[in-house]
């Protein structure tokens, strides 16, 4: 019986033990792999990990928490590999390109920064995107506080023929690829 997180009760769904600890124990071995010239294992991929639902499963909100930190090791890492290869400038030039592309996209006019869901389906709110994409334009632009939390955790109310999820989530990831790149 694994006990690297609290569980849920057993009446209530929380992540696949299993599932966890066995990308738990890859994770591990992918880090510990420090001299490997091809990573195994990449911040991006920690983000999109996703795990299978159980009753009494891991509490989701400690093993999110966990690949949180998890995906910032790897980050570091990724940053520190980068920064051998490229130098600490060109490093930064990467990530002011990949910054200027995002901002391109969410300097467009409101209700127009992203393709619009179908027309039978529900999208995220303009409007919610909207206000958050400024926050992003701020950060990038004056150095407005904004968090890799409050990018990762960003939740926007449905609303038909609102955003494409799709493409919103995508410039999310890369506004955290830029922040972690950064740090």
């Amino acid at each position: 019986m694994s006990n690297t997180f609290p569980r849920t009760k057993r009446s209530v769904f929380g992540y696949n033990v299993e599932q966890v600890e066995d990308f738990l124990k890859d994770a591990r071995r992918a880090y510990d792999a420090a001299d490997a010239e091809t990573p195994q294992l990449v911040s991006k991929e920690i983000r999109h990990t996703a795990f299978v639902m159980q009753k009494g499963g891991y509490s989701p909100r400690h093993v999110d928490a966990a690949m949180e930190r998890l995906e910032d090791a790897f980050a570091q890492r990724e940053r520190d590999r980068n920064a051998a290869q490229l130098g600490a400038e060109g490093l930064l030039q990467l990530a002011r390109q990949d910054a200027q592309v995002i901002l391109d996209r969410l300097l467009r006019p409101a209700n127009e920064k992203f393709r619009r869901a179908g027309s039978l389906t529900t999208g995220y709110s303009r409007k919610e995107v909207d206000a958050f994409a400024q926050r992003i334009v701020s950060y990038f632009q004056e150095g407005t506080a904004v968090t890799v939390d409050e990018v990762r955790t960003a939740v926007f109310s449905p609303e038909r023929r609102g955003y494409d999820e799709t493409q919103v989530d995508l410039v999310l990831d890369g506004v955290i690829d830029v922040m972690l790149a950064v740090r």
